[in-house]
């Protein structure tokens, strides 16, 4: 027996009126009559007196309803024993620095209204790992962005981001609506940490050597604003007075990914990959 289809029917008996249940259920009223047809075919028993002012039980129905209603207070206990049984759970969330401020917004406050006894549980890490942690199996779960290595990982995209330069303002490409690739040769870039995942590498740095070695987005900021090194980044990624990002014309976008192990990594990783996947782009802005 359909738990839902008996919620319909819980509807109708204390409303005395499918249009009125059909209303409370935020439902269109044939599906609805359909249903408690459905369920009296199924026992084989009028449930309802239907006359032009409405619906009464009739004594199946009242004997349905006193049961439907203990079944449903039960059913609705049983998430909360469970989780007593399964004690406190814990989801570790993965991120760079520029996407830790996703996790701490709106997502994990959706994730959290749906798993309630879950410790969700933020680690950050450098530029060095684009899995934040996914790939040393220090999280359970990560957002970051691409590109890199996705061997064993899987991705949802949540966003895509167009890729600027950053730039002094007295820089003067900094005045541009947008530049090429072609604009930015001869420069001093920032470069990333040996061992880097070298897609990662590859994208957010020229690959031109000499220039120095950041491992946070603050030391990458600093170098800019210091030395007038490049470096590449997300467009609209909140810059100190200063710099500016200009967005750079021929280079493909980056995206903002939830990503997770390709085993699956279990039901609060799905839930988490579920949730996150729910939201628009527009709720992923910078």
């Amino acid at each position: 027996m359909d738990l839902r289809v008996l919620r319909y029917f819980i509807a109708v008996a204390e409303e005395r009126h499918v249009g009125r249940a059909a209303g409370r259920l935020h439902m269109a009223q044939p599906p609805l009559s359909r249903a408690v047809r459905g369920l009296e075919d199924e026992l084989g028993a009028t449930l309802f007196e239907r006359t032009p002012k409405g619906v009464t039980l009739t004594a199946a129905g009242a004997v349905l309803y006193d049961e439907a209603v203990a079944l449903l207070a039960r059913a609705d206990r049983i998430p909360d024993h469970v989780t007593a049984a399964a004690g406190a759970a814990t989801l570790t969330v993965g991120t760079l620095a520029d996407t830790a401020e996703h996790a701490g917004a709106r997502l994990v406050a959706l994730f959290r209204d749906r798993h309630p006894h879950v410790d969700v549980r933020v680690h950050e890490t450098d530029l060095a790992d684009p899995t934040a942690g996914l790939r040393t199996g220090l999280v359970d779960v990560a957002l970051t962005r691409t590109p890199f290595e996705g061997k064993g990982i899987s991705v949802h995209v949540l966003r895509r981001v167009h890729t600027g330069v950053v730039l002094r303002t007295d820089d003067p490409l900094a005045a541009r609506p947008s530049v090429s690739t072609s604009d930015l040769s001869g420069r001093r870039w920032i470069r990333l940490p040996d061992g880097t995942d070298p897609t990662w590498a590859a994208y957010w740095t020229s690959g031109v050597p000499g220039g120095p070695v950041v491992r946070t987005i603050q030391e990458c900021l600093q170098a800019v604003l210091w030395n007038g090194i490049s470096a590449f980044a997300p467009v609209g990624q909140p810059l100190p007075p200063g710099l500016t990002v200009i967005p750079v014309a021929d280079r493909p976008p980056s995206d903002l990914v939830v990503a997770w192990p390709k085993s699956g990594g279990g039901p609060l990783v799905r839930g988490f990959v579920r949730v996150a996947a729910s939201l628009s782009p527009a709720d992923w802005t910078q």
